[in-house]
């Protein structure tokens, strides 16, 4: 396979709240891909360790960071970024919380674009990621582009999980992914997951409102329509690398799909 793909993903956006939001592209987007609602983040399900366990198909434990503080890994692991680096695909980023800066080392990236939400409101964020991505991505056409939307997460915070507002900012997530996928699926495979999920206030516990995250999968190497088993963050990155046509890094401990 030699496919490009498209990662997007929105922080703290549960399985459920996405069949329960009632935007009319969830149904549309489940009829054109393979998925699981019950995919599984990595423990802690926390924002920073489940970013760098996606992007090095390896849990916590392994990878050292285990809050929302990075910790430079005491026996490195390439990342998704380097490894596709190394076999000569061009890597672009759009995101909008800083701490995600690390996933990805000094010239793994061919672009990158970060919107602080801190800064001005992930509301905003989203909405300007998503614009940049679209105006970028047909220009500088990279192999492999990550999105990271933060306004679910953001209001699960504020607010709570599961309450209306929360919700809310479920379907302007979907808003943003309906975009992307009307701009970017005649061209690109198209995997759209969360990194955790989250109760009350708060998140990180050993818990299904916590841990389970939709995985779905969009493109021709995939079936319509069609439920998977369930997929683990750690295993995102070897599926990536397989559509991609390059060698997953020997270190990874996640399983491809392929």
């Amino acid at each position: 396979m030699d496919e490009k793909v498209l990662l997007i993903l929105a922080d703290g956006l549960r399985p459920d709240a996405m069949m329960q939001c009632g935007h009319p592209f969830v149904k549309e987007l489940l009829s054109k891909s393979s998925y699981t609602l019950e995919g599984t983040s990595v423990f802690p399900p926390v924002t920073l360790p489940a970013h760098v366990s996606l992007f090095h198909s390896v849990t916590p434990d392994r990878h050292g960071t285990t809050t929302n503080t990075y910790m430079p890994q005491v026996r490195p692991i390439p990342g998704l970024f380097e490894q596709l680096a190394l076999y000569g695909k061009k890597c672009a980023f759009f995101y909008s919380w800083e701490e995600l800066r690390d996933i990805g080392r000094p010239a793994s990236l061919a672009c990158s674009y970060l919107y602080s939400g801190e800064k001005n409101t992930y509301k905003k964020a989203d909405m300007m990621v998503t614009q940049q991505a679209i105006r970028d991505i047909p220009a500088e056409r990279p192999d492999f582009a990550f999105i990271y939307l933060g306004f679910t997460d953001d209001i699960g915070h504020r607010i709570g999980w599961m309450t209306p507002q929360y919700m809310d900012a479920c379907r302007l997530a979907f808003d943003q992914i309906e975009r992307m996928f009307n701009t970017f699926s005649k061209n690109y495979t198209i995997i759209f997951t969360a990194d955790h999920g989250g109760h009350q206030r708060l998140h990180g516990m050993d818990i299904p409102e916590d841990m389970l995250i939709p995985v779905t999968f969009t493109g021709p190497s995939f079936k319509a329509n069609a439920k998977i088993p369930p997929v683990n963050l750690c295993d995102i990155a070897p599926t990536i690398t397989d559509l991609m046509g390059v060698l997953k890094c020997t270190q990874w401990e996640g399983k491809s799909l392929f």
